[in-house]
């Protein structure tokens, strides 16, 4: 690993995903999390004031050391029990089948190389009976702006962390085996390649 994909890299992503209009989306969709939560992707903990006091626990899954370390100084001004797993998403998870009540993706299945495995040991830890809540960037329907997020792909991947403008994350989510009870998508603020978002919950 690289010094900037080390150090440079999760800086510039715990800055660029803590503007007023992800902190706004966070907070309309992470206080819904009950229970036991699987959070994927759980970078520099910018989902962690907005858990509510009816989840027990929060198994954060992130591959970086260094957004790990981020999310731990976070931590000091929180009082929720977190067990931080640094591992990539599609390792299997050292949880027990059906054995969380929430599982929380923000901004996070355009970055996972394999999402269709990250997704299958989502689905295979979630209870029956428990949510997804997912807030995801991705493909837009305007084919003048999917067509840019195209081109765009090779070279923010490059520069992004292995960053994707381009999946489509409803048909990631059906194809994994997941029914859809609630979808949003909008473009929040700034360039619109970058900025198409999916948002809602869903179930096993």
């Amino acid at each position: 690993m690289g010094m900037y994909a080390k150090y440079v890299l999760p800086r510039f992503i715990d800055l660029a995903m803590r503007n007023k209009d992800t902190t706004r989306v966070r907070a309309d969709w992470v206080p819904h999390a009950r229970g036991d939560v699987l959070e994927v992707g759980i970078g520099s903990g910018l989902n962690l004031p907005f858990y509510s006091a009816e989840v027990s626990r929060v198994y954060g899954v992130d591959p970086s050391p260094e957004l790990q370390k981020l999310a731990r100084k976070r931590m000091a001004d929180q009082t929720i029990n977190v067990e931080f797993l640094t591992q990539s998403a599609e390792e299997t998870l050292p949880l027990r089948d059906q054995s969380v009540d929430t599982v929380v993706i923000t901004w996070t299945l355009c970055s996972i190389a394999d999402p269709s495995e990250a997704l299958r040991q989502m689905k295979r830890v979630l209870k029956p009976s428990g949510r997804l809540i997912f807030v995801e960037h991705g493909r837009a329907p305007d084919s003048r702006v999917s067509v840019w997020q195209d081109r765009l792909n090779p070279f923010w991947k490059r520069i992004a962390g292995g960053c994707h403008l381009n999946r489509k994350i409803d048909r990631l989510l059906t194809e994994a085996g997941f029914t859809i009870d609630e979808l949003r998508t909008t473009y929040l603020p700034g360039p619109r390649p970058m900025t198409y978002t999916y948002q809602g919950f869903a179930h096993v």
